[in-house]
């Protein structure tokens, strides 16, 4: 689950979308200026409730509220505590959606059986909703933990897709998803398997990036040389292919892969999360294809041992 600390980068693209137009074309303006990202900060309760953070050029982030929480974890989740935030621009461009794992980490890393959901028009009020698997899903007895929920719209469906990892009994962690409703207040439906592993290895962190009509799916191996793989398929739901080689630059442990494009380039940013270097947790590639991240790695501006998510 963005682990021990999650890096869950979702920069919500300087709260832009998550498409980008095609190479061959000029580039256009986006709209915005800056870069939000969502993060908590370590496995103390205290740590473990959201945190903003804003940048301008999408490497250099400036805590917010002063690095304290902006959100109650105690007011809007099951646990007393939420982890591995992920914030993400409304296809409206004015509502703002944001998912949370609800859990303590004090309680052990299979305690958890549900995630959080908010939603807000200002990225100040938000309104909020608890899903629990097994009081909400029939057959889940074994169900031993939910991580790291992710949103993306689906523009075909034109729902909101959750997708996050569920690990049961002795199964590996399998990435799943399910439609929110329109109130973005609950899931609809059972949820559904999204990526097979040919390993049958587990597979957590989930990040989606959506390019020129394909989806790309970033995802954390567990195991004996764990890392960062992608995933890729014309369909959001089905058909992932796995690109069998890892894309983190670095030897050291990493987790938490969070993807977006900057504001006024056609560039790619794979953040990902060191999560046994505390002093300098975060580091940063670019690249110009979502798939190749061959560009030297920069380290971002971050104090803080964070787990977060950009939009």
């Amino acid at each position: 689950m963005k682990r021990p600390f999650h890096l869950f980068l979702l920069l919500l693209s300087a709260l832009g979308t998550l498409t980008a137009p095609a190479t061959a074309r000029p580039l256009k303006a986006d709209p915005y200026s800056a870069y939000l990202f969502a993060y908590f900060t370590g496995n103390d309760r205290k740590e473990e409730a959201i945190r903003f953070a804003l940048s301008t050029d999408g490497y250099h982030y400036r805590a917010l509220n002063g690095n304290q929480p902006v959100i109650s974890s105690a007011t809007i989740s099951e646990t007393g505590g939420v982890r591995d935030p992920h914030i993400v621009r409304g296809a409206d461009g004015k509502t703002f959606y944001m998912v949370a794992t609800d859990m303590v980490s004090a309680k052990g890393w299979s305690s958890n059986r549900g995630l959080v959901l908010l939603k807000s028009k200002d990225l100040v009020h938000w309104t909020h909703s608890t899903i629990n698997f097994q009081k909400r899903y029939a057959g889940q007895s074994t169900l031993k933990r939910v991580w790291a929920p992710q949103t993306i719209y689906d523009a075909q469906a034109k729902k909101y897709l959750v997708y996050f990892s569920l690990q049961h009994g002795s199964e590996p962690d399998k990435i799943y998803y399910a439609y929110a409703n329109k109130d973005f207040t609950d899931l609809e439906g059972e949820p559904k398997q999204l990526f097979f592993s040919p390993t049958n290895g587990s597979c957590i962190d989930g990040d989606i990036v959506a390019k020129d009509g394909m989806f790309y799916l970033f995802f954390k191996t567990e195991g004996n040389g764990n890392g960062i793989k992608i995933a890729a398929s014309d369909k959001l739901t089905s058909g992932y292919v796995l690109r069998d080689n890892y894309v983190q630059q670095t030897k050291d442990p990493v987790e938490g892969a969070g993807t977006f494009k900057l504001n006024n380039s056609n560039d790619y940013i794979l953040m990902y999360d060191l999560y046994k270097l505390k002093r300098e947790p975060i580091r940063l590639a670019r690249a110009r294809q979502v798939m190749e991240y061959e560009m030297s790695t920069q380290r971002a501006d971050y104090w803080w041992w964070a787990d977060g998510l950009y939009m």
